[in-house]
């Protein structure tokens, strides 16, 4: 069973980039923001139904006023809280507002030149350099890769990279295929391209040692399983469906940005968060399980792999299953 619980907010659409893969489909002029107010309740729920981890993404979060108050909130209920973001923006200031932040994910998709084709020209070295202050504030940091079918080969220069900036982590997320992702569908990394990477990121963890700890988002095909419902029945919901998504529009939806609507929670707009959980598990969560948990279980054994973008594949069945999900 996992230990970290995520509460992914997404609170506002807007971005000072578009990069190509962008799950969400970030851009300046994406007019998505969510009321504190309302972010700050579901916080507060989402840490009473053992949500133990706040994972503020975006849009770009540093572009999100009262990104403050959610750390704040999230440390205060006992969570631990981080921010994923491009690093262009960051300045004094910023930082500031990061206080009391666990760790700091800065987005890097490659070399100067593979960064800047899926972020931008120069978007690079305006991230780059805003890492000096990033050390001198003594705010944890790591980077965050997104692997695709032609980039595992760029993983140890950004490995050594992160070593020599004094990062903490370096995560290799697979390119998820929502937002602007689904237009390139021939980039997402197969299961082949995964297993390499799991394998390279071992290597590679040798190689710069324990001060960078490197993490691929797969799991064990092996160690797959589903809980029983006597568990069911008795665990907090964080236990049962992690991690949980709140996109910009107040949409709660599992697993994943964009997760097939059928699948929806509700929205912040419509009702609180606790009460989105309590009537999902009451009405919708037997039939999540049966639907989706056990058909990307299915699905995982039957493709004899050795390790699963879990959170793709229950993104996959959902959009592939035949019976339709009971209306929110």
């Amino acid at each position: 069973m996992d230990s970290a619980r995520v509460l992914q907010v997404h609170p506002l659409g807007r971005c000072n980039l578009s990069c190509l893969h962008c799950y969400s489909s970030s851009g300046p002029a994406v007019t998505e923001e969510l009321e504190t107010g309302l972010l700050l309740g579901a916080i507060q729920d989402a840490a009473q139904e053992g949500y133990n981890v706040l994972a503020v993404s975006g849009g770009e979060p540093l572009l999100y006023r009262e990104l403050s108050q959610l750390i704040e909130c999230a440390r205060n209920l006992g969570m631990t809280a981080t921010v994923t973001t491009n690093g262009t923006l960051l300045n004094a200031r910023r930082l500031k507002s990061l206080r009391g932040l666990d760790l700091l994910a800065i987005s890097l998709d490659g070399t100067p030149d593979s960064h800047d084709r899926m972020r931008g020209r120069g978007s690079f070295l305006q991230m780059a350099r805003r890492l000096e202050q990033v050390r001198a504030a003594g705010l944890p940091f790591g980077f965050i890769f997104t692997l695709t079918m032609q980039n595992l080969s760029e993983l140890e220069w950004i490995a050594r990279f992160a070593l020599d900036q004094g990062a903490a982590l370096l995560q290799v997320h697979p390119l998820e295929l929502a937002g602007r992702g689904r237009q390139m569908s021939e980039h997402r990394p197969d299961e082949e391209e995964l297993q390499w990477a799991v394998v390279e990121a071992a290597r590679l963890q040798t190689v710069v040692g324990p001060s960078v700890v490197i993490h691929v988002d797969a799991l064990p095909a092996g160690g797959l399983r589903d809980i029983g419902d006597c568990e069911y029945q008795s665990l907090p919901f964080a236990f049962l469906l992690h991690p949980l998504i709140i996109e910009s529009d107040g949409t709660v939806v599992p697993a994943e940005h964009g997760f097939d609507r059928r699948w929806k929670l509700g929205s912040l707009y419509d009702r609180s968060l606790a009460v989105s959980i309590q009537q999902f598990r009451a009405e919708r969560l037997g039939a999540f399980r049966k639907q989706i948990v056990a058909g990307a279980l299915t699905d995982a054994a039957a493709a004899g792999v050795r390790f699963v973008n879990w959170h793709e594949a229950l993104t996959r069945r959902a959009r592939e299953v035949a019976v339709s999900a009971p209306n929110a």
